[in-house]
Order: C-alpha cells, then structure tokens, then sequence
C-alpha cells in the first residue's frame, strides 16, 4: 500500500471499535507502529494535527492523545531546572557524557522512567495514545525503549508510534539506516 493510503487509513483503523478495545486473539496488549519515510514527516505531522482537530471524543467514543517525545524530554529538563546544565554538560564534557547525564536524570534504564510514567499518568481511560517526535529526540531517547517500558505499564488503550523509519515486524530502523532495538510486540497500524 502507498504512503498516501497507509495514511489516508488511520481514521478508519482507529475508530474501529475492534482497535480500540485492543486485545489480540491470545489477549496480549496491542502497541502499533506506523512507519513512513523521514521526508514525509511534516505530512504525518499535518495529518495528527487533522485527526486530533477532526475526532469529538464524545461521538467518537474516545480521545486521541498526542504525546510528542521530544517536547516531553524538553518539558522534563525545564521542570527539573536541567536545561542550563545540558547546554553546559555538551559544551564542558561532550556528547556522551550529556546523553548519559539525561538518561540518567530521566530514568530511561529504570521501573521508574519520567516519560513513561507521564504517558501513563496523563492517558484517559478513553484514549488512542499517539507517540510523536521519536525522530527529534534521538539518540537521547530510543523508541524501542519507551516501547518495552511503557508496555508493562500501559495495557488498556491502544497505543500508536508514527515512526519515521522502518518497522519490519521484529526490529525499529530509525530514518532507515540507524538501527534502533527490537521490538517484537508491535504491529503495523495499516497493512
């Protein structure tokens, strides 16, 4: 299927009552990836902007929920007063010492992850998650481990990452070329 049907779809696919109640046959936890290539980015962005304006909680029967990585990672070092130090951190110590700094201060390797727990804390009952800017926020934050956290926390919705890469059913290729992690309990949102 084309991009421009793959994401002409996604209202159709996820106002589905089927979708939405989010049981697989075995009754696992549905998490889908819709993938596309990197140049249609500002496409995709167009098109959550649309489908949020579009969907009435109300009528539909639930809420889209948008929550875009890399403004939380941003949000998250303004709240913890962290971004002066970062800035300082790249300029004094270097990249990799400012990408262990954050995943540290964000608790990316633990039980008790910042994003992880805000996705959850902030999810209605209601709601089809959308998990944006996974492009944006590498290499601070890899998608296939927000993906494994959130999944044992977050199993009563429906939970979409647009990602800007390849998804082949097992493995996560950011842009296509940087390969992200394993992720093997995902689906593709439109096949």
């Amino acid at each position: 299927m084309e991009f421009q049907e793959r994401i002409d779809s996604i209202w159709n696919r996820i106002s589905d009552e089927e979708f939405r109640a989010n049981k697989g046959v075995g009754g696992e936890v549905r998490y889908y990836v819709f993938d596309y290539d990197a140049c249609n980015e500002l496409i995709v962005r167009d098109k959550i902007h649309f489908l949020k304006k579009q969907n009435n909680p109300d009528a539909d029967g639930f809420r889209i929920v948008e929550f875009d990585i890399y403004q939380m990672v941003l949000d998250l070092l303004e709240e913890k007063g962290y971004t002066e130090k970062c800035i300082k951190f790249e300029q004094t110590k270097g990249r990799d010492y400012l990408y262990t700094a954050i995943s540290k201060m964000l608790r990316l390797t633990s039980d008790n992850n910042l994003i992880v727990n805000r996705i959850v804390q902030e999810t209605p009952k209601d709601a089809v998650v959308f998990l944006t800017g996974v492009g944006k926020v590498f290499p601070f934050v890899r998608s296939h481990n927000i993906l494994n956290n959130l999944h044992q926390v977050l199993d009563k919705v429906p939970v979409v990452m647009f990602y800007p890469g390849v998804w082949n059913g097992e493995s996560l290729s950011l842009f296509g070329t940087i390969h992200d992690g394993n992720y093997y309990r995902a689906f593709p949102l439109i096949v």
